[in-house]
């Protein structure tokens, strides 16, 4: 008798009823849900690819306008504390709380938080910072706007992941991995490029344009997107307001209660953490800076860049479609893990050895081709755990992504002067070979891949009655 009170059975609309939970297994995909979208959170995602793009304009400049004398008037140690340090520290506390806050409040009010949040602070450092030439004024600022764009961005992961069926988690994870990496920092780049050269505005004037583009995502997030569950806490809804608070703390034990979700931190840290450190690496590996006799000009560098993103985009969604049909956990421990462990090597040396830009064009999209492999990690891990788990895993697997910025130049800090950057290569792919191994505990009856193998042995033994 309890059948009547799922949101199926209710008789309401879809909206009334209970949170969107598309279509059966049997029944066909239709529209945008053909390839991996929720239908609900079709205009979430283009949300979060303006608002990624207004984030990403100033990504290639702001360091050297804060160190101008119309901009900040900052030393380059200052100017680097400003947007590296301060700013990283906040977008990894952020990242954690994105999902912890979205199993308290719901994801959509922590998404109006990480819109409104942006525009206050971009604002303020705009209008009252970087005027002031103040260190401390200009640091404190554009370090707590760093709080900003993973609670929006990051809090629709898990909205995403939340509400859409375990077949299309894959998918979804895929799109919503295009539109974050599409908009910072390859659109964002890009636009800036465009509307500093071409255009001919000043770098403050573009970023107010950032300041505008962040607004209409933010705008397009907070009201277009009209999924019901949303506004509802991922917790336990019975659980009152103020007890809920400690959902907070609670979502660190998650860490020793389920060490999958920590097997899990550890593998999204090193996904993307030898990303980051090679493109600290690459100016005075492949190329001149510190007066290094490279291979590759500055522009060949940039012109590099923006190759190998255009493919990890395109990747992003080929792997999370891919994942949902081939396995979540297969997909990461062979295509990324061990896909990467190999690429990395191939990628560095052979591009030294050959000195050739389009060796290394080709091989660096090989490597950002496999980095994609790891897509579906957003899909297991929430997967792997109870409901009112979901956010603290999420915000696990977010706290990953933000260590990983932090970790990966951390590396090239430590070993790059000992063992140079051929050796900082060699230990990116003895991290990658390590997660391949703690890969292999994330194990999920969910998981498209063990739900194959479960089946296949009952498959063998049905054909035998029949």
């Amino acid at each position: 008798m309890n059948e009547p009170k799922t949101p199926a059975a209710g008789g309401g609309t879809p909206a009334q009823a209970g949170p969107y939970r598309g279509p059966s297994t049997a029944a066909p995909l239709r529209g945008v849900e053909r390839v991996g979208i929720p239908r609900p959170l079709l205009w979430g995602f283009v949300a979060v690819f303006v608002y990624m793009v207004g984030d990403g304009v100033e990504i290639s400049y702001l360091t050297d306008y804060l160190q101008r004398p119309d901009g900040g008037g900052l030393a380059d140690d200052q100017a680097s504390f400003a947007t590296v340090t301060a700013y990283g520290i906040a977008v990894m506390i952020a990242s954690w709380f994105s999902g912890t806050l979205s199993a308290i409040w719901g994801p959509r009010r922590v998404m109006w938080l990480g819109a409104g949040w942006w525009v206050v602070f971009e604002a303020v450092f705009l209008f009252l910072a970087v005027p002031s030439h103040s260190l401390a004024f200009i640091a404190t600022v554009y370090g707590v706007r760093g709080f900003a764009y993973p609670l929006f961005a990051f809090a629709f992961l898990v909205w995403a992941q939340t509400v859409s069926p375990e077949r299309m988690r894959g998918s979804v994870a895929g799109w919503f991995w295009f539109a974050f990496t599409g908009g910072l920092p390859t659109l964002g780049a890009g636009i800036a490029a465009l509307a500093i050269g071409p255009l001919g505005m000043s770098l403050y004037a573009t970023l107010v344009l950032s300041l505008v583009l962040v607004a209409v995502g933010g705008a397009i997030g907070s009201f277009a997107v009209r999924e019901p569950q949303g506004l509802r806490p991922i917790a336990d809804p019975g659980m009152a307001r103020p007890r809920s608070y400690r959902r907070l703390a609670e979502g660190v034990d998650i860490l020793w209660r389920d060490k999958r979700t920590l097997a899990g931190a550890v593998v999204r840290i090193v996904n993307t953490a030898p990303e980051f450190g090679f493109f600290a690496m690459l100016p005075f590996t492949f190329g001149t800076a510190h007066h290094h006799d490279g291979f590759l000009t500055a522009a060949q560098i940039s012109t590099l860049t923006a190759i190998m993103y255009g493919a990890n985009i395109a990747a992003n969604l080929a792997f999370g479609v891919f994942g949902d049909r081939f396995g979540w956990r297969r997909t990461v421990t062979v295509f990324g893990c061990v896909g990467c462990a190999v690429a990395t090597p191939l990628w560095y040396f052979a591009s030294l050895a050959s000195e050739s830009f389009a060796v290394t064009v080709v091989l660096g999209c090989v490597y950002c081709v496999l980095l994609a492999g790891f897509v579906p990690l957003s899909a297991l891990m929430p997967s792997m755990v109870r409901h009112k788990d979901k956010g603290a895993a999420l915000a696990v697997l977010n706290f990953g992504a933000g260590g990983a910025a932090f970790v990966g130049p951390a590396l090239v800090t430590v070993f790059h002067p000992v063992i140079g950057g051929g050796g900082v290569t060699v230990v990116f792919s003895v991290l990658y070979l390590a997660v391949a191994v703690v890969s292999t505990r994330l194990k999920d009856a969910s998981d498209p891949g063990e739900r194959r193998r479960a089946a296949a042995p009952g498959a063998a033994v049905s054909g035998s009655a029949a």
